[in-house]
């Protein structure tokens, strides 16, 4: 795979296990932070699935579209687009009310520094956005990072795990949670509350990051020593068919791979497929930000990509120079500062 063109399409295709569930969502689709790093291939994965079995259902983007030809790009699949800011209260009271949400808007780089910002997206605007669409089925994604680290000796994190969230991003993301579920308590609004650990692209994620250090001879800190990822397709496909498992008070799912994968074995396997050394720094701690999805799993089936298909994948496109989103994922990171 050495184009967005490939990549787009492979991740665009939807399974057949989609294509059955797509069928029984009633109702149009709206996607609500669209522009972001997932958006564009979840909605391009959905138009692909109602086209394939000839179902009419409108699916609309909801975002800033503020630079770029994704508008352009989005409608000319047939995908309906709104350019809004949703913290405009004016412009967020004239989207249309539809039967299903998926709401990914939010803030995480750039935190420090403009924790206002933060909060007033992830936490003051589900608010708002839960009393607009208090009639709607929400499916709203959050993180894993309200979870505290744990021992990499445990499976990590279940939904029954207290929340301890660490920093001012995850402390928002609770937020987010918090204000979603008081107007599911109030208004009876089906909601799943999608808590999502590091969704892997071949332009972004822990994965990339790790094989362009080693690629470039730099050193990998193993501080954090152990992640969970899933392949970006398959998390997006897990987020439409949650549709179908919304309630109220609110459905708790965490989302991300079966494996706890150690940094250290990941880079040691990029280093066979680039042909290079892999360096490290620091030691593994002994706990680190881990997310049991075994519910998802049982749910939705094992993710469709292996962690050994990505690497392949991800290998192939750093040697052939693939274009990226050139951000880091700051998977590092044990204070919470964004």
């Amino acid at each position: 795979m050495k184009t967005i063109i490939e990549l787009e399409n492979f991740m665009t295709t939807p399974s057949e296990l989609l294509i059955k569930d797509i069928q029984s969502i009633d109702g149009d689709i709206m996607i609500l932070g669209v522009g972001g790093k997932m958006g564009p291939t979840l909605a391009k994965l959905i138009k692909r699935a109602i086209d394939e079995v000839g179902i009419n259902k409108r699916i609309i983007g909801v975002s800033r579209f503020s630079s770029g030809n994704l508008r352009d790009e989005l409608e000319a699949m047939g995908i309906e687009t709104i350019a809004v800011d949703l913290l405009n209260e004016d412009a967020l009271q004239s989207l249309p009310n539809v039967e299903n949400i998926i709401y990914m808007a939010g803030n995480k780089f750039g935190t420090v520094g403009n924790e206002h910002f933060t909060w007033a997206m992830n936490a003051y605007l589900p608010g708002r956005l839960a009393e607009k669409f208090k009639d709607s089925r929400i499916v709203a994604f959050s993180t894993g990072n309200v979870y505290p680290l744990t021992s990499v000796l445990t499976n990590g994190c279940s939904e029954d795990s207290p929340v301890n969230p660490v920093g001012e991003y995850a402390q928002s993301c609770l937020g987010r949670e918090r204000m979603l579920t008081y107007f599911s308590y109030k208004n009876k609004t089906p909601m799943l509350i999608f808590r999502l650990n590091y969704a892997i692209d071949l332009r972004y994620g822990v994965l990339l990051e790790i094989a362009k250090q080693v690629y470039k001879g730099k050193a990998i800190d193993l501080t954090m020593g152990n992640v969970n990822v899933i392949w970006q397709g398959d998390a997006n496909e897990y987020a439409v068919r949650s549709l179908l498992h919304v309630d109220h008070p609110p459905t708790i799912l965490n989302v991300t791979g079966p494996e706890t994968l150690s940094v250290r074995w990941i880079a040691t396997e990029f280093a066979k497929r680039l042909e290079k050394e892999a360096i490290f720094e620091n030691v593994e701690r002994e706990k680190a930000l881990l997310n049991n999805a075994s519910n998802a799993h049982k749910l939705f089936g094992y993710p469709k990509v292996s962690v050994q298909e990505m690497m392949d994948m991800i290998a192939e496109w750093v040697v052939h120079g693939g274009v990226t989103h050139n951000k880091p994922t700051h998977f590092q990171e044990r204070e919470g500062a964004f």
